[in-house]
């Protein structure tokens, strides 16, 4: 009996493109390498942060990757695609101002601090959640622990990792993020100090988001494994959405 191939999974890839921003420029050859190393087939649609704005902008995907590149053109727009893609059950990676934005989003919507503020786009906000880091962390390179059993272990296969960021922003462990993992959402990744650095939402069927820069792994001949867990899980999105009321998604 022929097998029946895996579908082309469509991903909505939420940044304003540029050339100058790396992770964008690295995207089409990751999108290759998952092609042609691992038989993953993705569908890329580029949609700047203005359009993610539109009702149903991420309808029908089967992933959403909300890419670097904050300051976003629209905030609105970003946080309007991580919230479909988080309660519609989505397959869903934000990485730097994505992770930023994940946890904004998440703290608004789904614990309900409405207040609470990004300082790179509303620096006189009276609650900021996402804050101006101590240090830079542009260019840095740098350590990050896993929790046992989470999403990002069994990703990566091992507790810690040597990863790349290029952000100025983080979260303030100070404020809030205890209501968040009280809600659901679990940091589990850490940097040298014990800072917030990974986040995912158990239940989910893929939701991940990280600081540092996954994009930026290696050459970008091997996609980092949380980039290949997403197209894993898009491809599988997109096989049990075009089975046929009535039948069952055969797995191997």
């Amino acid at each position: 009996m022929t097998e029946t191939p895996d579908p082309v999974a469509r991903i909505a890839l939420i940044a304003d493109r540029s050339p100058s921003v790396i992770a964008h420029t690295r995207v089409p050859s990751l999108l290759s390498a998952l092609a042609a190393r691992d038989g993953l087939l993705l569908d890329a649609y580029w949609i700047p942060t203005p359009d993610a704005e539109e009702p149903d902008a991420v309808r029908g995907f089967d992933a959403v990757w909300v890419l670097p590149g904050s300051p976003y053109r629209s905030e609105a727009g970003a946080l309007a695609a991580i919230r479909a893609a988080r309660e519609d059950g989505i397959p869903f990676l934000g990485t730097c101002g994505g992770f930023q934005h994940a946890v904004l989003e998440f703290a608004r919507n789904a614990c309900g601090l409405t207040g609470v503020a990004h300082a790179e786009n509303d620096p006189d906000a009276d609650d900021l959640l996402i804050t101006p880091l101590a240090c830079s962390l542009v260019g840095h390179e740098g350590t990050v622990r896993l929790t046992p059993g989470s999403l990002a272990e069994s990703l990566l296969g091992a507790d810690r990792a040597q990863e790349r960021y290029h952000c100025l922003y983080a979260p303030d462990g100070s404020t809030h993020l205890a209501t968040l993992e009280e809600h659901g959402l679990r940091f589990t990744g850490v940097d040298e100090e014990g800072q917030a650095r990974v986040a995912e939402l158990p239940g989910h069927p893929f939701f991940l988001a990280t600081l540092f820069q996954p994009e930026q792994y290696g050459d970008g001949s091997r996609p980092h494994p949380f980039v290949r867990g997403l197209a894993r899980a898009a491809v599988a999105h997109a096989a049990e959405a075009r089975v046929p009321e009535g039948r069952e998604v055969r797995t191997a």
